[in-house]
């Protein structure tokens, strides 16, 4: 693989701190501090929560995070919870858990920094000095990603997506890469598992992407949607983490329920996303799960500007399972409002 320049001359140092030991046994919280000057703060920090578990005798360590979108609440909430199950539980290895990794966003409900605007999922593997989301990005790159032998990125469709519940990764860059990924997958335990090269979003700027440039088996999810808390994606999420811990080694007193056999899948090709033709009420005819096929109407768009028109009629391309479909009727030219996966022939 070549070097990227930053590698060459070496990485940058990252402007974030904490006052963590990852080496020292028992549980340590914190924060990672984002130096961020502003209006009212000249030499101040942004607090992103932090927590190390290290059970003291070697063992994996997982590092799980959410709140990288701040409008995704399953995660969040999973890895709160996670935190006091942990407080009594015996480790064999090391836990590192950040659950509102995008702190701005998280205090603001919404998908990015209100700061600076940061997509932190498009920002990895981040910048020393361009901002405080991508310091956040450099932080977990060049810091916690050497620590980490396994990485679990919990997102949700968001205020703007209603998603199926599924876990997504890279397909890995060799052939032991790709089987420690599908274990992780399997293990993890969602209804869906895709394999996605991520050219349907964030390429290879996202937290997984980086991860698997690193060599560290890491998968993400999409475990609800809409601008609330899915009672099933949270229940997905705090059964898969359970289960990772305690199948990896890192906890193996946990209690969880054996998962079901997860279906393996991909994402269409750009032509198996529906994408708005102009602004309007979108009005779909299907929901995130149903199989459907080429030709099949989706559903309409009513045009907001000129009630004396037919609605347009949006009809897919491909034949596949919908991945997912816009959460809100209000729309705009080039939203997206419907994806297709297809069965993984692998």
């Amino acid at each position: 693989m070549t070097s990227s320049p930053e590698k060459k001359n070496g990485p940058k140092k990252t402007p974030v701190w904490t006052t963590i030991n990852f080496d020292a046994p028992g549980m340590q919280t914190d924060f990672a501090r984002v130096p961020y000057s502003s209006n009212t703060s000249a030499y101040g920090w942004i607090p992103v929560p932090m927590v190390c578990f290290n059970g003291g005798k070697g063992g994996a360590t997982a590092l799980l995070t959410a709140g990288t979108h701040g409008d995704e609440y399953e995660g969040q909430v999973a890895l709160r919870r996670l935190v006091h199950e942990l407080s009594r539980t015996e480790l064999e290895g090391r836990v590192i858990i950040l659950p509102a990794l995008n702190q701005p966003a998280v205090k603001a409900g919404c998908r990015n920094s209100p700061l600076d605007g940061g997509n932190l999922n498009r920002l990895f593997p981040g910048s020393a000095n361009e901002g405080p989301t991508a310091a956040i990005a450099h932080f977990v790159a060049q810091e916690l990603f050497p620590l980490a032998d396994l990485i679990i990125d919990l997102h949700s469709g968001g205020s703007s997506l209603d998603y199926l519940p599924m876990a997504l990764a890279h397909p890995g860059r060799s052939g032991p890469e790709a089987d420690a990924i599908r274990r992780l997958l399997k293990c993890f335990g969602a209804p869906y598992s895709a394999l996605t090269d991520g050219s349907g979003g964030g390429g290879g700027s996202t937290l997984y992407a980086a991860a698997e440039r690193h060599g560290i088996a890491a998968i993400t999810t999409e475990l609800g949607g809409g601008p609330t808390l899915s009672e099933q994606g949270l229940s997905i999420a705090e059964d898969g983490l359970r289960r990772v811990l305690r199948d990896f080694g890192i906890a193996s007193s946990l209690k969880c329920r054996e998962a079901a056999p997860t279906q393996f899948v991909r994402f269409r090709n750009r032509n198996g996303t529906i994408y708005s033709p102009c602004d309007g009420l979108f009005e779909s005819f299907v929901r995130p799960g149903q199989n459907v096929t080429s030709g099949q109407c989706a559903g309409f768009v009513h045009r907001i500007d000129d009630v004396s028109t037919q609605p347009t009629e949006i009809v897919f391309r491909s034949s596949g399972i919908v991945a997912f479909k816009r959460f809100p009727t209000l729309t705009a030219t080039g939203d997206a409002l419907i994806g297709l996966l297809k069965a993984d022939a692998a």
